[in-house]
């Protein structure tokens, strides 16, 4: 699994300030078909978790975690992120993807429950519509048009964080993603070594019950 360039509460630099026209440069495009997931919300809102097949189309998966951002950094600083989706539905007819209501864990702590969005909201829209084609990176993005009288609004600056992930099925019943690491990490020093160091590592895994 790969340490994600600089985290937002880890006192690392950002690896990107993505849709700011002057000043920030976006990540690289994505060189193959590999998912990729996305986690972002106001600093003291609740964060989304958004898979994609293709980042220039709607999310395979949208949901609100019963999380706030500030929890999940702190999370992020202990180095390692699990995530857990549990779903109880046993429904047959859907793909696991597609079920609603689902339990979720955070390094093995129950968070609460969540409800898998069919449809994106116009704040989702516009964040994922500033991060299409993005493949990896972490930082602050504009506000939606109706907040930006307010500057960063009530819940603080807009973050987000994103990666490519490998998608490894193990049943109808169970997925898990592992972020992947974009080069060999063979540079072990200077600041993109000391980077890599503080940043976390993420894997989330999807369970239907039988």
């Amino acid at each position: 699994m790969f340490k994600l360039l600089p985290m937002l509460t880890t006192g690392c630099k950002m690896a990107a300030l993505l849709g700011r026209h002057s000043g920030g440069r976006a990540a690289p495009l994505l060189a193959d078909h590999a998912p990729t997931v996305t986690l972002f919300g106001h600093r003291r809102g609740r964060l989304s978790l958004a898979i994609h097949e293709d980042t220039r189309a709607p999310p395979a998966f949208l949901i609100e975690l019963p999380m706030l951002a500030s929890a999940m950094h702190r999370e992020m600083a202990t180095g390692t992120v699990k995530l857990a989706l549990e779903s109880d539905t046993r429904s047959a007819r859907r793909r696991l993807l597609e079920e609603y209501v689902w339990a979720v864990f955070c390094n093995g702590r129950k968070a609460g429950y969540a409800i898998r969005r069919k449809d994106a909201s116009d704040d989702d829209r516009h964040v994922l519509r500033l991060l299409r084609g993005v493949s990896m990176g972490a930082g602050v993005l504009p506000p939606p048009p109706a907040d930006r009288r307010g500057g960063a609004g009530p819940d603080g600056e807009l973050t987000y964080m994103r990666a490519r992930v490998e998608r490894v099925v193990g049943s109808k019943d169970s997925e898990a993603f592992y972020m992947i690491n974009p080069d060999d990490g063979s540079d072990n020093g200077g600041a993109a070594g000391r980077d890599r160091e503080c940043a976390p590592e993420l894997s989330i895994f999807l369970v239907r019950k039988k």
